[in-house]
This record gives C-alpha cells, sequence and structure tokens, in this order.
C-alpha cells in the first residue's frame, strides 16, 4: 500500500540516485547499520527476519510506492530485518542524511511517513490476532487473497484472469505461523476444488472470489 502522493514521491526520488536489484538480490540485511532507505517504484521484495534457531519468518512483502529501511534511519538502530527482491525490483535510494532533512523539511512527507508506519503496525497486529482466532485454511487462503489483490501479477497462460503471487510453500507458512505440512495440506485442498494452482516458486490464484469465500470461514 503506497502513503505518499505523486510530490512527494518525487521529493524522495530526487533526493537519491537510482538503483535495480535481481530477483535473490538483498536490498538491505538484518543487524547491519542503517545508511539508506529505498522508495520501491518497480517490483516485489520480501521482509524476512531470521531466529536463533534458523526459522525464517515472512513479516510482509512490499511493492511499488513502498518505503523501505525508514525504521532505522530514523532511530539509528540495526536492521531489524532483511529485504530481498523477489523478482527484478528497481528503486530509488535516499541516503539517511539526506532522507532526515526531508523529514525535518517538508511537513507533509513526515505525515506520510507517520501514516505508512502506523499502517504497518496495524497490519502486524491484525496478522497476530487472526493467527490465533482462525483456522490454518483460512489464514492461508486470506494471505493469498491480499497478495494477489495487492501484488499478484496476471498469468493468463495458465487461465484467463489468473493472479500469479511470488510467495512459495515455506514463505506461506512463516508468514501465517503454521507448519509447512499444514500449508501444502491446504494448497492441495485448495487445487481439488480449484481454487488455486502451484508453480515452482510461486502460486497462482485461479478462484478469487471462491478464495475469499475460504478466508471468511
Amino acid at each position: 500500500m503506497a502513503f505518499f502522493s505523486p510530490g512527494e514521491a518525487k521529493l524522495l526520488r530526487e533526493a537519491g540516485h537510482p538503483r535495480g536489484w535481481t530477483r535473490g538480490e538483498v536490498l538491505m540485511r538484518e543487524g547491519e547499520e542503517a545508511h539508506s532507505v529505498v522508495l520501491l517504484t518497480d517490483g516485489l521484495v520480501k521482509v524476512t527476519v531470521d531466529s536463533a534457531n534458523g526459522y525464517t519468518s515472512l513479516l510482509a512483502l512490499r511493492g511499488p510506492g513502498e518505503l523501505l529501511g525508514e525504521f532505522s534511519c530514523i532511530d539509528g538502530r540495526p536492521r531489524g530485518a532483511t529485504v530481498t527482491a523477489m523478482r527484478r525490483s528497481e528503486g530509488a535510494v535516499v541516503a539517511a542524511e539526506a532522507f532526515l532533512r526531508l523529514l525535518e523539511r517538508d511537513p507533509g512527507l513526515c505525515l506520510s511517513v507517520l501514516r505508512s508506519v502506523v499502517g504497518r503496525l496495524r497490519d502486524s497486529d491484525g496478522l497476530r490476532a487472526e493467527q490465533g482466532a482462525r483456522t490454518t485454511r483460512a489464514r492461508v487462503a486470506g494471505l493469498l487473497v491480499k497478495l494477489a489483490v495487492q501484488y499478484g501479477s496476471a498469468a493468463p497462460e495458465t487461465l484467463p484472469g489468473a493472479v500469479a503471487v511470488q510467495v512459495n510453500q515455506r514463505e506461506l507458512a512463516a508468514a501465517t505461523g503454521a507448519s509447512r505440512e499444514s500449508v501444502v495440506r491446504c494448497l492441495r485442498a485448495m487445487q481439488q476444488e480449484g481454487l488455486v494452482a502451484t508453480r515452482r516458486g510461486r502460486t497462482v490464484v485461479l478462484d478469487l472470489a471462491g478464495l475469499r469465500r475460504w478466508a471468511e470461514e
């Protein structure tokens, strides 16, 4: 979800320099010192955190118009998560000092950044609440609906109207707080109902309305 007006996005782009990342390339790494923020202008990235036992949690996917890395630039602490390109992505890289100067000079931009932060915190709180109150099937279906609507790309080669989501079984499990085995069973049931198709490294939503009904159960 983008929180910046065209004018604010232009300010950020002009304060930085363009950069591209290939699929699998790391934009930011957990634990590193923050030197910049990125305004994503094209592509899709995932935000992950590694635990001490080696488990990787998928916190979010981010798309065009979204800001990356602002938390650490604002509070001066190390990066709290790793950001990795899920497909070819582009953005404007703005040095931390330049970003902070923009916030000091432009109250409107500062408010938009605050709204972005608040929106993400609300999404995070909602996700935690859902994990305890909804079935695994409903959580997986709800996440696929959200990702298809916000970040999906057309996949007409599969079926007219189909939408591909660049997320695999392991990432779905991490994002929904479920085991990979449970996610596999959910996807198999969804395939049998003609709701989704699985491809290497992605899931294709075939019936968005049907998937919404599963998410509301």
